[in-house]
């Protein structure tokens, strides 16, 4: 068996082969392997199931030993595929406390950061952030404009 990836992999019943897939996929591929889904607001607000995770979108553990808690995603590793969310955290035994890394299949968002332009122009949503023109003034304050003539030229 190749040790590199390959591109032309459609899909394998053997877990080896699955296996080697994800460990060996490039980031930009493994960008794809941290999706999380939707809440169900936000799947018919965007009409879409699930989308990559991304820092700053509030997420609600959906399994495991912290389900039900929720909190903002601090880090995304997508070399192991995992997730760190603010707030999560297990104490070791030497005292110091650690976050934990939770798979992204175990996560639901119920919150999302549209701070990215791609991101927002992706989804469909428009932001309603434009601030109104405050100075904005007429050509001619109080008379009403003219369509200007058309010039004729001479030839």
């Amino acid at each position: 068996m190749k040790k590199e990836f390959s591109t032309a992999w459609k899909a394998s019943k053997q877990p080896r082969k699955q296996r080697k897939y994800r460990a060996n996929a490039p980031l930009h591929l493994k960008k794809k392997f941290v999706s999380v889904n939707l809440s169900k607001t936000l799947r018919t607000k965007h009409g879409k199931r699930n989308i990559p995770v991304k820092k700053g979108d509030t997420v609600k553990i959906m399994r495991g030993k912290f389900k039900g808690k929720s909190g903002k995603v601090n880090e995304i590793k997508l070399k192991l595929s995992k997730v760190l969310i603010e707030g999560i955290n297990i104490k070791k035994r030497d005292g110091s406390s650690v976050n934990v890394k939770l798979q992204p299949s175990n996560l639901q968002i119920t919150e999302l950061n549209l701070d990215d332009k791609k991101r927002t122009q992706k989804l469909g949503v428009e932001k309603t952030t434009t601030k109104p023109v405050e100075n904005a003034k007429l050509k001619d304050s109080g008379a009403e404009s003219k369509p200007e003539e058309k010039k004729k030229w001479n030839t």
